[in-house]
């Protein structure tokens, strides 16, 4: 009976329209301002913000005009080493001296000039015709700039493009310490390359055997940009980068960027 006497005393009072209503508290007031914000700076960035796409890949600081095992063409004994390790050679310049049988000495020379990557034969050791002596990076001139050559994974190969930046990283050269060396996409090669292809270029089995792990890669050819303010004479994204010049066969890894484009474009079709 009290809730009936309750509900009739309300039928028979006045509408009560002149009380204000409260459609929503401050905090809920805030909570929409917030979220209202945070929408319309989302809406601005993918109008005028960009998302960058990338490629990433390991190579090699190279002369770009690839290395050649030097063989023995005689059979015999080492008698000298007339090289070390990292030395530049001009053509035809002795490398190794082999005792041939009957007394007779031959040497083994440069076919091209470039820089001595490795030496296999040592004083003493007994070669066959044929046997690996050295391994010599081409270079024709001694202050011919550094590239850099990538191995990018097929897949990665098609957005790829002459033109595209580069930044490298080198284990030598920590990327905290000196930041990463800036480059351009020279060349992007038209096929994949096999194991024996890359050993051929770069006169090293083992790198081969290392980029080409995952499957048949693309080369890509990348240029290194020059820098008169920096002791390496290249440009990094620090200001000096590292206090020490640079060398080919060095080890890098590369992000080549392929693409900068407004989020606001995804939704296009």
């Amino acid at each position: 009976m009290q809730f009936r006497q309750q509900a009739l005393t309300k039928l028979q009072s006045p509408e009560e329209l002149d009380l204000p209503v409260r459609l929503a508290r401050p905090r809920g007031l805030l909570t929409l301002a917030v979220t209202l914000a945070a929408m319309a700076a989302g809406a601005l960035w993918a109008v005028t913000g960009y998302v960058t796409s990338t490629v990433a890949a390991p190579g090699i600081l190279t002369y770009g005009q690839g290395s050649y095992v030097l063989q023995s063409p005689v059979a015999g004994q080492v008698t000298a080493v007339l090289a070390q390790e990292g030395q530049r050679v001009e053509a035809d310049a002795p490398l190794v001296r082999v005792r041939i049988a009957h007394g007779g000495t031959d040497t083994v020379r440069a076919i091209a000039a470039g820089r001595v990557t490795s030496l296999t034969a040592a004083i003493g050791a007994v070669v066959t015709t044929g046997s690996d002596v050295a391994t010599v990076e081409r270079a024709a001139h001694p202050h011919d700039p550094l590239l850099a050559v990538l191995y990018v994974p097929a897949s990665g190969g098609p957005s790829l493009a002459p033109g595209q930046p580069v930044d490298l990283s080198l284990p030598s050269a920590p990327e905290q310490t000196y930041g990463v060396l800036h480059g351009t996409v020279k060349a992007v090669g038209r096929g994949t390359q096999s194991r024996r292809q890359i050993a051929a270029f770069l006169g090293d089995p083992q790198l081969a055997e290392q980029f080409s792990h995952d499957g048949q890669p693309v080369a890509v050819l990348v240029t290194l940009r020059t820098s008169h303010h920096t002791t390496s004479g290249y440009a990094w994204s620090s200001p000096s980068g590292p206090p020490f010049t640079l060398t080919s066969m060095t080890p890098a890894n590369g992000s080549v960027r392929v693409a900068r484009q407004h989020p606001a474009q995804w939704l296009l079709p």
